[in-house]
């Protein structure tokens, strides 16, 4: 299975099969710090198992081109995992449904800048891919004992196009 995939705008609906968007959108829900601040409250659905405890990691990934290729893709069967961007840039996210123990067709999201995502545990997607510099990302994944990765390689490249 290989081909084509045109990139489409990240919404909250779109993603929600695969995970969380998270992102300062709409009237807070709450006003702290004696009314200077807006707390969007609740984002994600976090999700480390029994065994597993957050842990926050910086990810420095080196910027991609559009049309892209990729062969890889992975997921997490014990844990979510967010990236959350620390420059206001827009990156590409890729996910793919389960077809039966293995990722069925990719679907690619284009962030706008300040969004970032939360992958639910087990969902496919692929490596993390800045489309600018610099390619710098907290990330809140499972930190735990066991196997928390699969990696799937497609026998011919799907191809990314804006």
């Amino acid at each position: 299975m290989s081909g084509e995939i045109r990139t489409e705008p990240l919404t909250r609906e779109a993603f929600a099969p695969f995970g969380d968007v998270i992102e300062a959108a709409g009237t807070p829900d709450k006003i702290i710090n004696e009314g200077l601040c807006g707390r969007h409250h609740d984002l994600a659905r976090f999700d480390f198992g029994s065994d597993g405890r957050a842990g926050i990691s910086v990810f420095d990934a080196k910027p991609r081109a559009l049309p892209y290729e990729f062969t890889l893709v992975e997921r997490h069967p014990e844990g979510s995992q967010a990236f959350l961007p620390l420059s206001l840039a827009s990156f590409l996210v890729i996910v793919a449904p389960d077809a039966e123990g293995g990722p069925g067709t990719p679907r690619a999201f284009v962030t706008t800048p300040g969004q970032g995502v939360n992958l639910l545990r087990n969902t496919w997607h692929g490596v993390l891919t800045p489309l600018s510099a610099p390619g710098l990302f907290a990330v809140v994944d499972r930190i735990g004992p066991g196997a928390n990765l699969e990696e799937h390689r497609f026998k011919t490249p799907w191809r990314v196009t804006g």
